[in-house]
């Protein structure tokens, strides 16, 4: 009698952990992450700009803070820098450029704005985060900035600002992993 209760047992505990290992593939696979695909410097008339897409999932709880009216502010910031051999590494550039994803519970429809320059309206919240996921160009840095021949270190990085969030948010999100969301620095070199 003791043997098949014991087969029970054994079985009952392998569906469990199958349903669990489930759950945590489920979970998993809405987890919250920034990945940066590619990023370059574009010489143009009036400066040098970044072109950069980046691979932008949120988790489950940004999107139902989203749906609540909490607006998320995503920030790429790139740092140009130019290595000096008697010295710590000369910081030239720094630039960063803020999107904010909200939603508008009354009108059921997503906002995309770069502050004092674009806000567009989306229906849904693929379509607004394109805007975060694919930026147009924007100017890092003027023509004149930077020494032609010089060869520098660029670094580009995206985060979610949680600075911007409303007070009780911020404290949130020093303890809950989903708010800590950024990208790992990709560097490269570009000579002007």
């Amino acid at each position: 009698m003791l043997c098949g209760d014991n087969k029970v047992m054994r079985r009952l505990f392998h569906l469990l952990a199958f349903a669990c290992m489930g759950a945590m593939i489920h979970v998993a696979a809405h987890a919250a992450s920034i990945e940066i695909n590619q990023a370059n410097l574009v010489s143009s008339e009036d400066g040098y700009k970044l072109a950069a897409s980046f691979d932008l999932e949120l988790g489950r709880g940004l999107e139902d803070a989203l749906l609540h009216g909490i607006p998320l502010h995503f920030t790429t910031v790139v740092e140009m820098s130019r290595p000096r051999w008697y010295w710590f590494d000369e910081k030239s550039i720094e630039a960063s450029q803020t999107v904010r994803i909200s939603y508008n519970v009354l009108t059921r429809q997503y906002s995309a704005a770069i502050p004092g320059s674009l806000q567009r309206n989306f229906s849904t919240l693929d379509e607004a985060l394109f805007l975060v996921r694919r930026p147009g160009r924007w100017k890092v840095a003027g023509r004149g900035s930077l020494s032609t021949g010089q060869t520098y270190t660029v670094s580009v990085r995206m985060v979610l600002d949680t600075s911007q969030l409303p007070k009780p948010f911020q404290v949130d999100a020093l303890n809950n992993r989903d708010w800590r969301l950024s990208s790992d620095w990709k560097r490269f070199l570009y000579r002007p």
